[in-house]
């Protein structure tokens, strides 16, 4: 089994709002960061924001947040939403299927345990974890200096 392009990058777009936790995070900036388009980005935030992943907040200064906390969105909460169908062969798929042990079938049912346990693991792990893992990553997408003032703030001695 192979994960979509648009889980891939749903879990990053995820974890870059992690790493930014505080602040909104813009298209623009985490399209830089991954080196993806931003039009795939906004096709993939769609979904997110569906399910309550994210949010967005439109207008000029806006951009896109975690939609609950990092440690209360697991990989398996990103996966449903951005696959489009886990069948690993034909007996999972629905409609007419031509195997006469369709419905006793060893290899369905190692199939289904199997992509089961997957779930399992899935559901173990959240995005704070993955972000967490990663100490360096502010630096690693270029969030390190993204949110100082730009000017230090002036230092008053006491008065006398």
């Amino acid at each position: 089994m192979r994960l979509t392009k648009q889980t891939n990058y749903a879990v990053r777009m995820l974890m870059y709002c992690a790493a930014n936790e505080g602040h909104l995070s813009r298209i623009p900036e985490i399209a830089r960061a991954y080196g993806v388009s931003e039009l795939f980005l906004f096709k993939i935030l769609q979904p997110l924001n569906k399910a309550g992943l994210v949010e967005t907040v439109r207008g000029r200064n806006g951009g896109v947040k975690l939609g609950r906390s990092a440690d209360r969105i697991t990989l398996f909460d990103v996966v449903k939403v951005t696959e489009d169908s886990f069948a690993m062969a034909e007996c999972f798929e629905d409609g007419a299927v031509e195997c006469p042990l369709v419905d006793s079938c060893g290899l369905n049912a190692a199939l289904r345990k199997a992509l089961n346990a997957f779930f399992d693991v899935l559901a173990e792990y959240t995005i704070d974890d993955l972000v967490k893992a990663r100490p360096q990553i502010n630096f690693l997408l270029g969030l390190d200096n993204v949110h100082l003032p730009k000017i230090a703030p002036k230092i008053t001695a006491p008065a006398a």
